[in-house]
């Protein structure tokens, strides 16, 4: 069964630039993991200040095997630390981890 994890991340209007760029950066750091089926960053279009992190699994063993693995923490460091140097101020200033399963699926 997929289940679905949403990380919604408040990000203030004037930072969500930023905010994209940086996933732009680590894009694909994911791709390669056991169980991993989809990304999608999503940005929203109204007066809301949450954008949201949707990331699909075979289930919810092979979420927690990339959470608790070596490529998680690669994957979450910034660039300027994977070179070494220091990490950039945070763009968001909250979030918090949303758990699903697809309910019903129609598919066109």
């Amino acid at each position: 069964m997929t289940v679905i994890k949403i990380n919604a991340i408040t990000v203030p209007k004037d930072a969500g630039d930023e905010l994209a760029h940086r996933f732009a950066k680590r894009a694909g750091a994911v791709d390669g993991q056991d169980g991993f089926e989809g990304f999608e960053l999503l940005k929203p279009t109204d007066d809301r200040e949450q954008w949201l992190v949707v990331t699909r699994w075979r289930d919810e063993e092979s979420f927690q095997a990339w959470l608790n693995s070596p490529a998680f923490g690669h994957g979450h460091r910034s660039e300027s630390e994977r070179s070494g140097g220091e990490a950039p101020k945070p763009v968001s200033s909250h979030s918090e981890l949303w758990n699903y399963e697809v309910a019903d699926l129609s598919q066109g």
